[in-house]
């Protein structure tokens, strides 16, 4: 039958036990030692560290050349405008579409398709724009 951990470790005699204890706290102080060389930098406090950084972006600023300078942002806003939307239908059927269906909001806008062999409406002889 199987021994429990309890019959093994009595019928260890005492010196393999001190053994093993004294291998024990060898891998310990030895570990102890490696820790700082690997895991040290953990000690450090957080301002510390932060303090070295600020030190290191401290660059002396180039000035650009007016070409190379990067313009201020422009608002979409002055792009792109949205006007409100009509009411929400009160059917699902009726929903699809029911922005692109009011004129005014203007969702579709006349753009052409290029290619670089040609235009397909070319190669099929159809109009550009379509005809109602």
């Amino acid at each position: 039958m199987a021994q429990s951990r309890s019959d093994l470790a009595k019928s260890r005699n005492k010196t393999e036990q001190d053994s093993c204890w004294k291998k024990y706290i060898e891998t310990e102080l030895e570990a102890a030692k490696k820790w700082s060389h690997k895991w040290g930098f953990l000690k450090t406090p957080v301002d510390e560290l932060i303090h070295h950084k600020k030190e290191e972006n401290t660059s002396p600023k180039i000035e650009l050349p007016e070409h190379l300078q990067v313009r201020p942002v422009t608002p979409v806003e002055k792009y792109i405008k949205v006007l409100p939307s009509p009411p929400v239908p009160k059917t699902t059927q009726r929903f699809i579409g029911w922005r692109s269906a009011v004129p005014e909001l203007q969702l579709e806008h006349g753009f052409q398709i290029r290619s670089c062999k040609g235009s397909f409406f070319k190669d099929l002889k159809w109009p550009r724009e379509p005809s109602d």
